[in-house]
């Protein structure tokens, strides 16, 4: 659980919460490829950036997410992830939006295992918050404490 005198490793951009959780559901904010707030990369995929650099920051978006999660109810409370949407800012033509969201997925299995094998949406955009590349949302079912 985030402590009130510790900041959160995955600060809010704007007016929101990282997460919101409820009937045993967490629901998180988009996240972006951001270290301790500031966003490490930017750009448009397929002029600014290649796809294995984009993939690279859509795995830290995805690493976000799951901190947010984690610190909103801990880490053994995480029962499954269920759904992960990752938005592409690439130049138009741009067709390789899950070799990008594959870099999410990659990071979901390797800090959550079987747990962060997921359903997948990749959807390409114009823009995204900041100028980032990638943003990233995650549905995940946890232990409230509500069940049997």
């Amino acid at each position: 659980m985030s402590e009130p005198d510790r900041p959160s490793a995955v600060p809010p951009q704007g007016a929101y919460v990282p997460v919101v959780v409820h009937g045993g559901i967490a629901y998180t904010a988009g996240m972006t490829p951001r270290r301790y707030g500031e966003l490490v990369v930017s750009g448009v995929v397929g002029r600014d950036l290649d796809v294995a650099a984009a993939r690279e920051a859509a795995g830290l978006a995805a690493g976000n997410a799951v901190t947010a999660v984690v610190e909103a109810v801990g880490l053994p409370a995480i029962l499954r992830c269920l759904k992960m949407t990752v938005f592409i800012a690439a130049v138009d033509g741009f067709t390789a939006h899950s070799a990008v969201a594959d870099g999410a997925s990659t990071v979901l299995r390797e800090r959550l295992g079987e747990r962060g094998v997921v359903a997948r949406s990749a959807v390409g955009v114009r823009t995204l918050p900041s100028g980032a590349p990638v943003e990233v949302e995650l549905v995940v079912a946890v232990d409230d404490g509500t069940r049997d």
